[in-house]
Parts: C-alpha cells; sequence; structure tokens
C-alpha cells in the first residue's frame, strides 16, 4: 500500500478481532527498555503492552547499533481516555475549520488520534516510542513527539520531505529495526508503531486483529 490509509477509514473497523487473551506487562521490569515518563497517567497503565509487543520491541533494540536505545513513551491508553484525546483534537479541528464536514474532522482527527473504538492503544498494541543513546538523550528525529499535523507542517509525517537529513536517517533507523521485528507504523506519526491490532492487520494481509480494545484490569 502505497497511499496513507488513516485509522478512520472502514477497511481498518471491517478488520474482525480474533482476541486471544494474552496479558498486558510493565515494560518497566527487567529494564529491558528506556522508559521516558512523560506520558505517565493513573495506575501507570502507559507503562504496559501486550506480551507479545514487549517481545518485539526487544528484538528490534538488539538489532540497533551499539550505543543506541529505543526510548519507550507510551503503551496501553484507556479507552476513556483515548476517547477525551480524540473529542479534544475534534473539537480543536472544529474551531479552526468551520465548514469541514463531521466527516471531514473525523478523518483529520484521526491523522493525530485514532477514533476510540479501533485505538490500537487501548487494545495494549501499540507503542509511542523514539530513539535515545545510552545516556536516555533522545536523538533528533525531525520532530518533536506528538507533534500534531498543524503544528509540525506535517513533518510528523513518517515520510515528510521538510525534515533534515539526520532526522530522516534516524527515522529510517527506527523503522528497519521496528518493521524487522513485526511491528507496522502509523505513517502520520513517525513515533507510533504496532503489532495485533486491527490496523497491523490490514497493513500486513491478516484475516483478524489478535487484540482488541479493552479496559487495563482485563488483563492482569
Amino acid at each position: 500500500m502505497t497511499q496513507i490509509v488513516l485509522m478512520s477509514d472502514p477497511k481498518v473497523a471491517a478488520i474482525p478481532v480474533a482476541e486471544c487473551g494474552e496479558r498486558l506487562v510493565d515494560v518497566r521490569r527487567g529494564d529491558s527498555l528506556l522508559v521516558d515518563t512523560r506520558e505517565q497517567g493513573p495506575a501507570d497503565a502507559f507503562a504496559y503492552v501486550r506480551k507479545g509487543v514487549l517481545e518485539r520491541l526487544i528484538k528490534a533494540q538488539a538489532m540497533l547499533p551499539q550505543g543506541l536505545r529505543l526510548l519507550f513513551v507510551e503503551g496501553y491508553r484507556p479507552p476513556s481516555v483515548q476517547r477525551q484525546y480524540f473529542e479534544e483534537y475534534a473539537e480543536q479541528l472544529r474551531a479552526t475549520h468551520l465548514d469541514w464536514s463531521a466527516e471531514q474532522i473525523h478523518s483529520a482527527a484521526s491523522r493525530y488520534v485514532s477514533p476510540p473504538d479501533i485505538a490500537p492503544h487501548s487494545a495494549g498494541a501499540a507503542v509511542d516510542l523514539t530513539l535515545a543513546d545510552a545516556g536516555g538523550q533522545e536523538l533528533d528525529l525531525g520532530t518533536r513527539m506528538n507533534a500534531d499535523p498543524e503544528e509540525s507542517v506535517g513533518a510528523c509525517y513518517t515520510h515528510a520531505a521538510n525534515i533534515s537529513e539526520e532526522a530522516r536517517a534516524n527515522r529510517k533507523l527506527l523503522g528497519a529495526v521496528l518493521t524487522a521485528a513485526g511491528l507496522v507504523n502509523y505513517p502520520t506519526e513517525w513515533w507510533h508503531w504496532s503489532f495485533g491490532d486491527r490496523y497491523w492487520a490490514l497493513i500486513t494481509g491478516e484475516a483478524a486483529a489478535l487484540y482488541g480494545p479493552k479496559e487495563v484490569g482485563a488483563y492482569n
């Protein structure tokens, strides 16, 4: 697929979920990954992902050049928080695009925040992450993490042209190891990668997703 498929695309929602029941695990245990706490929230939910996702992140990190690490920023996001983020961003768009239809708002909002009913983060399937050196200093990847399309003038898109060669090289490296480990990127956000969710299933040609959105208490 060369054209960007947004999370709001009906093809994503049409993917069935064959929930495998895999548990959520705390990525901080074992110190296998560097973990940033900027998204820390109630009950530290941000630090959890499905077991299969963590295994793939560790595999990806092992492929990085010596002296570089993955810096994990956010994993699981409760459905209520996802809904709040989506509605807040949609409201910003409504305020600045008074002529847009509800469908246009929904589609545009999904470039930056997944619709709550199919959100990979709420399934424990997605991670927001970047690259850092051994001391935890973030590398240049072109924008701050979570920069929206308006703020970054589109530079948040993974293959954006308006970033430096250094940032492009760092994005290429991040993408290479994560793709090799089995994750897929959401092309409007260079930092967002997932495994086992509906978007992953669509992009990889799988018949069904492995993980569906659930409340955190259902898995641990």
